[in-house]
């Protein structure tokens, strides 16, 4: 494992779509490694592969029973029912502020192995999956934030 540099917020590479991952192989694991000990030092919840300017589809968060890696992630579901969260980021210069997001999600993925996985989330959990599932597409919580 390795600790990786974060991008900087105002990095243009946020804004580009990530690559979908297609080798399940000792590359991605050694990335899945370097972006948990990444996160871990940062004290944050969530990385996404862009955070240390890689345009793959490959998330880690943090949630209450460890550190989930999503390969390929989708969002199969999304509740009605919202929630407005606090958000920041892990990348360098980020501001906080204000999201609605759905209060429940469920999540297609692949682990690192290649197999398929479901993950359904809830209340914080359920937004920093729609948060590091976003910057998979581009997109970044202050398009859809009330900045503080």
């Amino acid at each position: 494992m390795a600790l990786r540099s974060l991008t900087n917020w105002n990095d243009p590479l946020f804004r580009k779509e990530s690559r979908i991952v297609e080798n399940f192989d000792e590359r991605l694991r050694t990335l899945l490694d370097d972006m948990r000990e990444t996160l871990e030092e940062a004290g944050g919840y969530g990385c996404a592969a862009v955070h240390i300017g890689i345009l793959r589809r490959a998330v880690v968060i943090n949630d209450d029973s460890g550190i989930i890696e999503l390969i390929n992630p989708v969002i199969t579901e999304a509740s009605e029912e919202t929630q407005k969260v606090m958000e920041g980021s892990i990348a360098p210069g980020a501001p906080r502020g204000y999201v609605v997001r759905p209060k429940s999600v469920a999540v297609s993925a692949f682990d690192r192995n290649g197999n398929p996985i479901n993950v359904n989330g809830t209340d914080f959990f359920a937004a920093a999956l729609c948060h590091e599932i976003d910057h998979l597409d581009g997109i970044i919580f202050t398009d859809k934030a009330k900045v503080e």
